[in-house]
């Protein structure tokens, strides 16, 4: 009889203790959140513009690789409809994504390494949980460069840029 008596206890404390676990524990977003960014990315691969933007904030801010190259959303869809418009924009990979989470969970930003066209770049993004979704607030993209290759970088970018003739 002691065996069963201890079985009913450890099924007790089981039934307890188990749910009381599961209502403390926070839900890891990571898996959703990895989804939605990969498929940010392939939508800009495919050309699927309303994909693309359709998981941006309407606030939401796009850096790119050139000095100038800030902006808006809607300045940004702009730029992008043309590349868009032909079915395929850009085709970055993404690898060793890295994702930390403000303390009450509805912010989140990551870093991502891109295999793209101009070799090796990385990508770090913000987004934010609205009204239960997860939507991309800002995305800076940067093209890596070696230290030991900075002084013939900055040689090159002192290098005046040739206007088209018009």
């Amino acid at each position: 009889m002691p065996y069963i008596s201890a079985m009913k206890k450890i099924l007790i404390l089981t039934l307890v203790v188990v749910p009381l676990l599961a209502m403390t524990s926070k839900p890891d977003p990571t898996v959703a959140l990895n989804t939605l960014v990969d498929d940010w990315h392939v939508a800009a691969a495919q050309g699927n513009f309303d994909g693309y933007f359709g998981v941006t904030t309407e606030d939401f801010v796009f850096l790119g690789t050139a000095p100038e190259e800030r902006w808006t959303q809607e300045e940004f869809m702009a730029f992008c409809k043309p590349y868009f418009d032909r079915g395929k924009a850009w085709d970055f990979k993404p690898s060793n994504r890295i994702w930390a989470f403000s303390k009450d969970g509805k912010t989140g930003w990551f870093d991502e390494d891109l295999d793209t066209w101009m070799r090796g770049c990385r990508g770090t993004g913000i987004v934010r949980k609205i009204k239960g979704e997860w939507k991309i607030v800002y995305y800076n993209l940067h093209v890596l460069i070696e230290n030991e290759k900075i002084d013939a970088f900055i040689e090159l970018r002192d290098e005046p840029i040739e206007e088209e003739e018009k």
